[in-house]
């Protein structure tokens, strides 16, 4: 017979067998065995995974030769809108006529206002080519045509001064204003087209462009925009004074800029001072610098009361 100490031998469960005495099948371990299944030894522990069927397009050759294909597309596409903008919006040209600096903007302001002192009119050209405006006081620009920045009074500055000289006489509205800007944007167009027939008519072989004109033409405004402000502040007489003093500069300036453009091609073929050509293109140089303190007037006289 067994002695008090002796214990119960409790039968060993068998590996594959479940223990009698536990109510629920324990399924961790056959999840944790099958997930360490899939766990490759050089993976630090993770799971392997697949390759992405985006990865494995990636790595096609095909696809590479699709990418270049692609991009050749791309390139030719932007090729071609360069071409086009190009030729209707002369990109490359623009970019010449807004390199200026302070000090140009200061100097040539001055030449407009005073051009009577001014001696040398010739444009300075470097391997046939003109330099740019911040190096040259007579090059064409467009910064103070167009500009809207306070030392550069221009075409939308005159029309901002405007609208402030018909606020002030209570006469101010939108479409007051936008009508203003039209005539004067019209009347600047007419003046192109009209200069350009002229000098077809004229036959004249100069190297005066298109944008030479609204550059030299848009000049004006300068004068244009000091009379009304004058007039704002002084009234009529100071309107006059102002705008008479600009008329007679922009008069001297547009004869001395233009006659070497225009009879320049006449001074090189050897042609008679005073021959019927010289002469034609003599007037067309006098006309258009003779317009310009007409249309000063017009586009201004009705700002000021």
């Amino acid at each position: 017979m067994p002695g008090p100490a002796s214990k119960r031998r409790v039968p060993m469960s068998q590996p594959g067998m479940a223990d009698p005495h536990q109510l629920f099948d324990d399924t961790s371990s056959a999840h944790s065995r099958g997930y360490g299944a899939q766990r490759a030894p050089g993976n630090l522990g993770y799971p392997a995974t697949s390759a992405s069927p985006q990865a494995a397009f990636l790595t096609n050759p095909v696809s590479d030769m699709a990418v270049a294909y692609g991009s050749s597309l791309a390139a030719q596409g932007k090729e071609l809108v360069d071409k086009n903008i190009d030729r209707f919006i002369p990109v490359s040209k623009l970019k010449y006529y807004f390199a200026v600096d302070t000090v140009y903007v200061g100097k040539k302001l001055g030449l407009l206002i005073f051009p009577y002192l001014h001696q040398d009119w010739e444009v300075q050209y470097q391997q046939d080519t003109p330099v740019a405006p911040r190096f040259d006081v007579n090059a064409p620009d467009l910064y103070i045509p167009v500009s809207l920045s306070p030392p550069a009074m221009a075409f939308i500055t005159y029309v901002l001064v405007a609208g402030l000289a018909l606020g002030t006489q209570d006469r101010f509205s939108p479409d007051l204003l936008g009508l203003q800007a039209s005539s004067a944007l019209a009347w600047l167009t007419v003046e192109v087209l009209a200069i350009l027939l002229s000098l077809y008519l004229v036959t004249v072989n100069t190297d005066l462009t298109t944008i030479d004109l609204v550059a030299f033409l848009g000049y004006k405004y300068v004068g244009m925009i000091g009379g009304v402000l004058m007039g704002l502040l002084f009234g009529k007489i100071g309107y006059y004074l102002v705008l008479g003093w600009c008329c007679m500069s922009i008069f001297v300036f547009m004869i001395r800029t233009l006659r070497l453009k225009i009879l320049s091609e006449a001074a090189a073929e050897g042609v008679p001072v005073r021959g019927a050509r010289n002469q034609l293109r003599m007037y067309l140089t006098m006309a258009v610098a003779a317009a310009q303190p007409l249309l000063m007037y017009w586009l201004t006289f009705h700002l000021v009361r």
